[in-house]
């Protein structure tokens, strides 16, 4: 019995270690939060509109950058919650929307 609890443990937690493969962009030495780079993003935001999220002590921050040759209308995408604005954002810009540390997920940004 102690053998296979120890086996099941094992692969549980070669697992768990799977799922922290996702890539991270590093902060600043002091920040308290760290971005994380969303590769598949839910939201329906185009290829080019570049999205991450940074989690603090007790907010979470979604961003958005439009890196298109054009402005367009996006939003921060939340799962289990209300989304951000529909704000224009401009070629070049960032958005951004805090909202409290919970469980709600980041889920990347939406044309609107």
């Amino acid at each position: 019995m102690g053998k296979m609890r120890t086996s099941a443990l094992v692969v549980l937690a070669a697992a768990g270690f799977g799922l922290q493969a996702m890539p991270v962009a590093h902060a600043s030495a002091g920040s308290e939060s760290h971005p994380t780079v969303v590769s598949k993003p839910v939201g329906n935001a185009p290829d080019c509109v570049r999205v991450w999220h940074t989690v603090g002590t007790i907010t979470k921050t979604g961003y958005a950058r439009n890196d298109c040759s054009n402005a367009l209308n996006i939003r921060i995408v939340w799962a289990f919650g209300v989304d951000g604005p529909c704000s224009t954002v401009s070629s070049g810009s960032t958005i951004s929307h805090k909202i409290p540390r919970g469980p709600r997920n980041f889920d990347g940004a939406s044309t609107c």
